[in-house]
């Protein structure tokens, strides 16, 4: 039996703390171990720890997963390692475990686990926000995302095209010292090359016809947050200077400003280009991919943790289904599809494919047979178009029906829209701009 005492000691680590013997059994957890768990000291007390943290009948290590207590009672090994845990209401909530062996005064050996969440608290209402998984692809890169929110270096996230970097952008932030601070996004491709300056610094009262009052840039409102640059790659070479320089000195100016104003911004980048190739081909300015690569983190494609695509897909249907939607779940036959499948459009394709398959959806149930994927779709977009006024339309008027038919059906979403037309999301704005669609 443990020494009273150290029932005591172990309150005085304030992360969730565990002391669990040989059969797995818990015998002695602190208060912020029962707070994470829900559960009261008692109840925690002497029953088996993946059925605390897992809610598990059997062992992690029995379902796949790294094991500390096996680590340690059968390789007499410290372990560190990435567990995905469950909270008294059953939410998934990634963490880093770190196993430590502990020596009993009658010798006997026990394993001390201290548990680091790796996900701040969301605030209330924002569970859209979480993002999913528990592969090991995906557990470490949340890791990863974990130890650089505790530092202030500016951060680049690779990835290709539907990943999620703006989750990943603010998962940074609310793990960060600037969590309750502003978040600011900007989608660099969709703002055009001379409203760029006006977007990012603001503008004051007068500088150009049509602005009758001030307005504050994005770089100004991000102020003691974070600022999130998606798509930096596609910043003309023309205003990648004037970024530049306001990272370096956090200094600037509106447009027709002449006061000098400064602002503390932590930016976060994103990008599915290779920057490096981009700097060498001269698209990309060396000296400002240095100052916005202080940490590069990759993000993995969808097809590198398969076996969180079932997992994904039931969050994104239960998204949808407060979209207008019923409520449906995929059977065993549909979530195996989709596990087989690679997804070049990574969440955001899959997120389009399930919003197909909601249409199809009977008695609350998802079927293979609803997964149709985009490479199997017939060419429909001629039939699609809907009739025009003239009995012998355009292209350019079939082509702005047809764009206007589909933003009304995506609510406006531009980014679903170019995916779906297979363009970028610069060219899709032009589209908009020169058919008077904005």
């Amino acid at each position: 039996m443990l020494p009273v005492d150290l029932h005591s000691l172990i309150e005085t680590v304030d992360r969730a703390f565990v002391v669990i013997g040989h059969d797995y059994r818990i015998v002695a957890a602190n208060a912020a171990y029962c707070r994470q768990y829900g559960m009261a000291r008692e109840e925690v007390l002497q029953r088996r720890c993946h059925e605390v943290s897992h809610h598990s009948p059997v062992p992690c290590h029995e379902n796949g997963e790294l094991c500390p207590h096996l680590a340690l009672f059968s390789g007499g090994e410290a372990s560190e390692v990435l567990h995905t845990h469950y909270d008294g209401e059953g939410h998934a909530a990634r963490a880093r475990i770190k196993g430590h062996a502990i020596r009993a005064p009658d010798g006997r050996l026990y394993l001390g686990e201290v548990v680091y969440p790796l996900e701040a608290e969301l605030p209330l209402g924002c569970e859209e926000m979480r993002m999913v998984g528990h592969s090991p692809a995906f557990l470490a890169c949340i890791d990863n995302l974990a130890r650089t929110a505790e530092s202030e270096a500016s951060v680049l996230l690779y990835g290709e095209s539907g990943v999620g970097k703006e989750l990943a952008a603010r998962f940074l932030h609310e793990r960060s010292s600037r969590a309750g601070k502003p978040f600011i996004a900007i989608n660099c491709a969709a703002v055009p090359e001379a409203m760029f300056e006006n977007e990012l610094f603001g503008h004051e009262r007068g500088a150009f016809t049509g602005s009758a009052a001030l307005k504050k840039g994005l770089y100004e409102l991000a102020d003691g947050g974070t600022l999130f640059l998606d798509e930096i790659a596609e910043i003309p070479l023309t205003q990648q200077a004037k970024l530049l320089r306001v990272l370096e000195t956090g200094e600037f100016r509106r447009v027709g400003g002449t006061v000098t104003l400064r602002a503390e911004v932590r930016v976060v980048s994103a990008t599915n280009r290779n920057l490096l190739d981009w700097v060498d081909q001269g698209r990309f300015r060396e000296d400002l991919y240095y100052r916005i690569a202080g940490i590069d983190i990759a993000l993995p494609a969808l097809r590198e943790r398969r076996e969180d695509i079932p997992a994904l897909a039931e969050a994104l249907l239960a998204r949808l289904s407060g979209h207008g939607h019923a409520h449906c779940h995929l059977d065993k036959a549909a979530a195996q599809k989709l596990k087989n499948y690679a997804f070049p459009g990574n969440v955001r394709e899959l997120r389009n494919l399930l919003q197909r398959a909601l249409l199809h959806c009977r008695d609350g149930v998802i079927g293979a047979e609803d997964i149709v994927f985009q490479q199997d779709l017939p060419n429909i977009m001629p039939a699609a178009l809907p009739r025009a006024k003239r009995s012998d339309p355009s292209l350019k008027e079939a082509e702005k029906d047809y764009i206007r038919d589909l933003l009304a059906r995506h609510d406006g979403h531009r980014r679903t829209v170019a995916d779906l037309l297979g363009v970028s999301e610069r060219t899709l704005y032009r589209k908009l701009t020169r058919y008077g669609l904005k």
